[in-house]
């Protein structure tokens, strides 16, 4: 598997599915994710101004390479409605070698359009 060490899983919390979609189409069409994942609906609490929060949000799961997630993650912060949007990356470790593959391709090569 030589590119699993290189592929990520980009974590993503958006405010409801119409967010979510347009995020997603962004990374997807931009190729900074060679997929995005929505799920919808997830009830989500959390603290935020010193008040503990209750809100319906959206997940977005997107894969990416390793050297695309530094500008997915400013891509997705210049069009976020959230002041303190949830981008986090989760290393994969084992996987089908094939998806993998497929990610890798299917994402734009460093500094490319």
């Amino acid at each position: 598997m030589k590119d699993i060490m290189n592929i990520r899983f980009i974590y993503i919390t958006a405010a409801d599915l119409d967010e979510g979609k347009a995020i997603g189409r962004t990374l997807v069409s931009s190729r900074l994710a060679a997929c995005v994942n929505i799920v919808h609906p997830v009830y989500s609490m959390y603290w935020w101004n010193e008040e503990i929060q209750e809100d319906s949000e959206v997940i977005l799961v997107a894969k990416t390479r390793e050297d695309l997630v530094e500008d997915l993650i400013e891509k997705v912060k210049s069009i976020h409605s959230y002041e303190c949007p949830c981008i986090v990356t989760l290393p994969i470790q084992e996987g089908n070698e094939a998806f993998l593959d497929w990610v890798a391709r299917e994402t734009r090569t460093s500094g490319g359009g």
